[in-house]
């Protein structure tokens, strides 16, 4: 008796453990990007919906399922010690290969914008299996680069190889849709993780060049569709597509500069209303932050991410595991890029590539890879003295 009762206070004491493992201050920060988001996706759409003679909470009651399912599958990821998870990582990193051969197989997947990159599912919904293949890539190559021999600390040039070439197949299924946008994030999570690893600096410079001469030679070759060569276009200049991404890029200042200080106020924003920025709840949704929250609350929204990404680092830092530690630091460089290119291309500092922004934009793929990215890290947190 006395074994059973000393057992089942050690799962006791693992459950309050796991649960008060948790960082608060991410937690909060999540919940309040998670919220701002949903009030967001709600102006963004509820007025050109009752409009239309559809329903105005449309966007509001899916966006709503799809962080209840990510919040899910975050706490999933959290209950298997991230230690145990070398043990998932080819199951992993072969779903998400094999979503990415789905998308590409005639009937199964679909376009939109230019690339070929979801699949649709009953009931209306769609899945990218691109943004989940961020998720594979980051725990094998971490998995690999992990790997220690006896006489050393560092990952050998095998090691590396080998990494490369786990990431490097969902790269090029992802550059056969195309989706560019996904390849860049995966491209900065790959060469951070790189150099974090403690591998030789000639791995990222080479990686460097190697992306540069990759992007100019994908160009030309004609692998990049007309539509993300005109995104690209206007980058350099916001006239060479007056009719198309110019458009939407001029549009997309004038609203984030209609808000002023303070904003025109939630639910009150005329550019917001009458949809002059295209996709506006998804890839565009600082517009929205923009023109109803002003400068203060989009200047807050920064803050929040800022104050994510420091915490995340922390643990990062913290954690004595390289397994641990580089899961982490694939996570911080993937959301950290992508809210840089999201919310740049908003204001013309990048060119525009599609990517929502972490937390906030409406879609069930990218909320459920960030999410579980966010469990990610709250796996670590909760171990670092296990």
């Amino acid at each position: 008796m006395s074994q059973i009762s000393a057992r089942q206070n050690l799962y006791s004491k693992n459950r309050r453990s796991l649960f008060h493992g948790f960082d608060p201050v991410l937690t909060i920060v999540v919940g309040l990007l998670l919220f701002i988001g949903t009030l967001l996706v709600w102006a963004a759409t509820r007025d050109w919906y009752a409009r239309s003679g559809l329903d105005p909470q449309y966007y509001l009651k899916r966006h709503i399922i799809n962080i209840l399912i990510g919040a899910v599958l975050a706490y999933g990821v959290t209950v298997i010690d991230y230690r145990l998870l070398r043990a998932y990582t080819p199951i992993l990193w072969g779903a998400a290969v094999l979503g990415l051969l789905i998308v590409l197989i005639p009937g199964l997947g679909y376009e939109k914008n230019g690339a070929k990159a979801w699949i649709a599912l009953p009931g209306g919904f769609q899945i990218q299996p691109a943004e989940l293949a961020k998720v594979g890539i980051i725990i094998g190559m971490a998995m690999i680069l992990s790997e220690r021999s006896h006489d050393s600390d560092k990952p050998s040039n095998r090691n590396v190889l080998q990494s490369l070439g786990v990431a490097a197949l969902p790269v090029l299924l992802i550059v056969l849709q195309p989706d560019m946008g996904t390849i860049l994030i995966i491209s900065a999570s790959v060469v951070t993780m790189i150099a974090v690893s403690g591998a030789s600096s000639k791995w990222v410079v080479g990686l460097l060049l190697l992306a540069v001469s990759g992007g100019f030679i994908a160009v030309q070759a004609g692998i990049v569709s007309e539509y993300q060569v005109k995104r690209l276009q206007t980058f350099v200049d916001p006239n060479a597509d007056t009719q198309g991404s110019g458009y939407q890029l001029r549009q997309a200042r004038i609203t984030v500069g209609s808000g002023g200080l303070l904003g025109t106020g939630l639910f009150n924003g005329p550019q917001t209303s009458g949809r002059f920025v295209p996709e506006q709840q998804t890839d565009f949704i600082f517009t929205v932050a923009g023109e109803q929250l002003g400068f203060v609350g989009s200047g807050s929204i920064l803050i929040l991410y800022l104050i994510l990404l420091m915490r995340a680092f922390s643990i990062a830092r913290r954690t004595n595991d390289p397994f641990g530690r580089l899961v982490c630091t694939g996570v911080i460089a993937w959301f950290a890029f992508q809210m840089f290119e999201n919310i740049g291309m908003t204001l013309g500092m990048m060119p525009m590539t599609g990517v929502p922004l972490p937390f906030i934009s409406y879609g069930g793929s990218s909320m459920f890879a960030t999410l579980i990215g966010f469990g990610l890290l709250q796996n670590v947190h909760a171990r670092l003295r296990g």
